[in-house]
């Protein structure tokens, strides 16, 4: 299996690659991939450097009374490294501080020293705004000191100046050859902290996308029992909804407007009768542009009998927008009806579950579900997306009796079947258990038997091949997800990682994501992964550009965090090398 530090560490955060339609992260540590050493020589280098103010900076023997300015600032740093060890900081300040005044500037090295323990000093003290103006002029002295700037970018992290400590963190790392592991975590929590505040910016005033057929296909996929979407094809010229509507359109299209207005009726024509119905109906041509403003239209008439459908499918399309709160709202609605079908209902609350768990609200997430069994007990979609839920709150045992439950309720369901076949793969292969694994590898062959157009069912085995290194079948199985769904983007960025990890051919595995791009150029988990690759490959003005793209595609906060966190993580790499005249450490030869 390959390393988890290169760029296909993603891939194997199998929690959230379940789905082929869900976009996998490409996790943080993709972009300090460079140079790790092992965890023993990680161990002594985290021990030199906690202790290194005081093993470096001991005081030194007993000598003859010094004469040069020189020889007395070295004095007044060796008595001030005597007050450090004591604990008595404000005295050593004291120390530090004439030693500064006494060092000829020309000793730029020992000038910087000495600020660079007073700002160690000032740290005890928890002066922080002292410790990074002393980091900086000892960084003035000498630009290449990390100590210097690992200790200002822990003083900028404590006053909330995240992007300074980024740039300084992230300098440490890349002068460091990527060995140091407490700045590699200190990056790593800076990151995501950053991503977190400016998503949460950013997800407010995102500009809405209408997500690409291929998305909202295998969105769909995941509903067997979707009370809007399962019937549409019953959606045409003859059906009983349309002949209603359209019969009720002619009842008034004819009427002159003083007797509609006599008999207290609005002007109708059959271009205002129930916009619910034209959705639905351009929902079954797979046009979407209009549904969001059909269906308020429709709410509008709050006498409406496809009031709550009419909610539920706003909420859908708001959801699959990424306008997350407006999808809340409308579910909230439908949740709080009386009489509403329990289909509808059961709807409205795993699509509001899935989304209260994109918000860290995994409780709340959770009782969504359980009150969807409640109210709706033999929908097998509910066991299906509480299993995913449950994975990803990495409860294997409850996931695996969702799965279970799911398929014995709709044994048809191919999509299921696929996702538990790989949950029973996972859950095999992180039990290092070679007869679960091969009990698996046989379900998902008497699956694809049984399900041969299902996509996502090869998709999912080329995953588990994959993992177990077997590579040319696990190439197969990705060629036969894309003959039976040709614009599936993310099954050709999953065939490029594969070629990666396969083949550690860079150029091959960007030109099979970039066809991804060729098919769907709405497919944000492709220019994240290629920004990821640019990055490894040294390229950070094309990985920058990728990861803007990724962004502004990103249908919720959460994918925006981490997409942002990436972005910062290639521009910070970027200052600092053009700040120090360097070559970023690439992933090395192919």
């Amino acid at each position: 299996m390959a390393s988890k530090e290169n760029v296909t560490e993603g891939w194997e955060k199998w929690k959230i690659a379940l789905a082929v339609g869900a976009p996998i992260a490409l996790g943080l540590a993709g972009l300090w991939y460079y140079n790790r050493v092992k965890s023993s020589n990680l161990e002594t280098k985290k021990k030199d450097i906690e202790s290194g103010e005081k093993k470096e900076e001991q005081p030194e023997a007993k000598a003859a009374e010094p004469q040069t300015p020189v020889e007395q600032a070295q004095a007044a740093k060796n008595k001030g490294n005597k007050w450090f060890k004591g604990g008595k900081y404000d005295q050593a300040i004291q120390c530090y501080t004439e030693a500064i005044k006494i060092c000829p500037p020309e000793n730029k090295q020992d000038i910087s020293t000495f600020y660079q323990n007073r700002a160690a000093a000032h740290e005890q003290l928890k002066n922080f705004t002292e410790v990074i103006a002393d980091c900086s002029k000892a960084l003035e002295f000498n630009t290449r000191y990390t100590k210097a700037m690992f200790r200002r970018a822990k003083a900028c992290e404590h006053i909330g100046d995240l992007q300074q400590c980024l740039e300084d963190v992230t300098a440490v790392c890349i002068l460091e050859g990527f060995q140091n592991q407490q700045s590699l975590m200190m990056a790593d929590r800076v990151l995501k902290d950053l991503g977190k505040s400016k998503a949460k910016e950013a997800y407010k005033n995102r500009k809405e996308t209408t997500p690409s057929h291929s998305f909202l296909r295998t969105y769909f996929s995941a509903f067997a029992n979707d009370p809007i979407i399962s019937n549409l094809n019953e959606v045409n010229e003859e059906s009983p909804e349309t002949v209603e509507a359209e019969s009720e359109a002619e009842k008034y299209q004819d009427e002159s407007p003083e007797k509609e207005m006599k008999d207290g009726l609005p002007g109708k024509s059959r271009s205002q009768i129930s916009p619910f119905l034209k959705a639905k109906k351009q929902l079954a041509k797979k046009e979407y542009d209009n549904v969001i403003e059909l269906c308020t239209q429709e709410i509008s008439n709050s006498t409406s009998k496809y009031l709550p459908e009419a909610l539920l499918l706003r909420a859908t399309f708001y959801l699959l927008a990424g306008r997350g709160t407006k999808a809340i709202d409308d579910l909230n609605q439908v949740i709080g009806l009386e009489d509403v079908d329990k289909k509808i209902k059961s709807n409205a609350l795993i699509k509001r579950g899935s989304l209260k768990l994109q918000l860290g609200e995994q409780t709340e997430a959770l009782d969504d579900m359980a009150t969807a069994v409640r109210v709706d007990p033999e929908n097998s979609d509910i066991y299906h997306h509480r299993g995913q839920l449950n994975l990803l709150l990495d409860r294997m045992d409850d996931a695996l009796r969702d799965f279970d439950k799911c398929v014995a309720l709709n044994p048809e369901f191919a999509v299921a079947h696929a996702q538990k076949c790989y949950a029973e793969y996972r859950h095999a292969f992180d039990q290092r258990s070679p007869m679960q694994l091969q009990s698996s590898v046989r379900s998902f062959e008497d699956l694809l038997k049984r399900f041969p157009d299902c996509a996502e069912a090869f998709a999912l085995y080329g995953q588990a091949l994959c993992d177990q290194q077997q590579f040319d079948q696990a190439d197969d199985q990705f060629k036969k997800a894309i003959k039976i769904e040709p614009d599936n983007a993310n099954v050709y960025v999953h065939r490029g990682l594969l070629r990666l990890q396969w083949k550690q051919n860079m150029e091959e595995a960007c030109s099979m994501i970039k066809k991804a791009l060729e098919v769907d150029d709405k497919c944000e988990f492709a220019y994240e992964t290629l920004g990821t690759i640019e990055v490894q490959r040294g390229n950070l003005t094309n990985a920058i550009d990728l990861f803007n793209k990724a962004i502004s595609l990103a249908k919720t906060e959460m994918e925006m965090a981490h997409l942002f966190s990436l972005l910062d993580a290639a521009m910070a790499q970027s200052k600092v090398a053009q700040n120090f005249g360097i070559q970023v450490p690439t992933m090395g030869p192919m």
